[in-house]
């Protein structure tokens, strides 16, 4: 499974900015989601979601600000984020877990190389 993050960059807070991550390599239901690192703390999971049934889970922290979501034609996950704050500043992963459990853990399988996003 391959992953390619596009879509970060600098917003001022209360801006919005939308992650993608194209997937190939895999064609059955799996498990993915969106991770974050920022500088001097451990990643953390932000949003997940099942591409088979179309479940979702979130951070408490991003709830009703963020949007998870999945394209199965176009083998793409998206991030839409909304009214960003500072805290939100980290380097943004996308990963993907055949195994087909819904979490936040960064026990995924397969990851991305991140993408940049800073909230000023």
């Amino acid at each position: 499974v391959q992953l390619v993050e596009s879509g970060g960059g600098s917003v001022q807070a209360g801006g919005s900015l939308t992650l993608s991550c194209r997937q190939s390599g895999y064609t059955n239901n799996i498990v993915m989601g969106w991770f974050r690192q920022a500088p001097g703390k451990e990643r953390e999971g932000v949003a997940a979601i099942d591409t088979g049934d179309g479940s979702t889970y979130y951070l408490n922290s991003v709830e009703g600000r963020f949007t998870i979501s999945h394209d199965n034609a176009k083998n793409t996950l998206y991030l839409q984020m909304n009214s960003l704050k500072p805290e939100d500043t980290a380097i943004y992963y996308c990963a993907a877990d055949s195994r087909l459990l819904l979490r936040l853990r960064t026990d995924y399988q397969y990851w991305g190389q991140g993408t940049q996003v800073t909230v000023s």
